[in-house]
């Protein structure tokens, strides 16, 4: 069975930082474009940005750019969303997705 498990969510600060993993299983992600998205409560899911399937291309929302870093690890079939100067409004569930497959979430909180 295909699998995409997040993990690495919880409750931060305004100005932290958090690090969300996503272990796939089922299939290699080699070769394939990985996003990230996320979902606030009331609001539509929103793509935070994308990795190619080499690294070589990453893009962001307007939203994140300049504070959150997705990368890869081929080899490990892992992806990362490094989030920096968390904000209030950045609080939403955060889904891994590939081109057909979706995580089921982490929550992630900002708030004092």
């Amino acid at each position: 069975d295909v699998q995409l498990v997040e993990s690495g969510g919880g409750l931060v600060q305004p100005g932290g930082s958090l690090t969300l993993s996503c272990a796939v299983s089922g299939f290699t992600i080699t070769g394939y474009e990985m996003s990230w998205h996320r979902q606030a409560p009331g609001k539509e899911r929103e793509r935070v940005g994308y990795i190619s399937s080499t690294s070589r291309f990453v893009g962001y929302s307007d939203s994140v750019k300049g504070r959150f870093t997705i990368s890869r690890d081929n080899a490990k079939n892992m992806v990362y969303l490094q989030m920096n100067s968390l904000k209030p409004e950045d609080t939403a569930v955060y889904y891994c997705k590939s081109p057909a497959y979706w995580g089921q979430g982490t929550q992630v909180t900002v708030s004092s």
